[in-house]
């Protein structure tokens, strides 16, 4: 189930974000979660089974009409059990009058969600 992000959920968000390559770096993985806090078109979401184990970093483009996925995340102990494609058809699910579309670094992986 896909969750909004609530500052309780800081330190989960933080790591799994670390594991995106660009957010390894300590001062930019924390930017990285003030921007998510602070700016009014970015919203996180966290994937929750059992317990939080994906994220889901998007900016939204109103003049697009779309949503930019900027960051996608998945414990490595449950990657390659479509946890990132269920991420992305949920997010899909709950903006359906949006296109979805990536960044540099989530294109490669949103290409095989097969979400248009």
């Amino acid at each position: 189930m896909l969750i909004r992000y609530k500052k309780t959920f800081e330190k989960i968000a933080m790591g799994l974000m670390s594991f995106m390559p660009n957010e390894k770096d300590l001062k930019k993985l924390q930017q990285t979660m003030k921007e998510y806090e602070t700016e009014d078109t970015r919203q996180l979401f966290l994937w929750k089974e059992e317990d939080i184990i994906g994220l889901l970093g998007v900016v939204f483009h109103s003049e697009r009409n779309a949503i930019e996925i900027q960051h996608i995340s998945v414990n490595p102990s449950h990657r390659f059990q479509g946890v990132g494609k269920r991420m992305v058809k949920a997010l899909k699910e709950m903006y359906p009058e949006k296109e979805i579309i990536p960044n540099e670094e989530t294109a490669a992986f949103i290409e095989k969600c097969d979400i248009c």
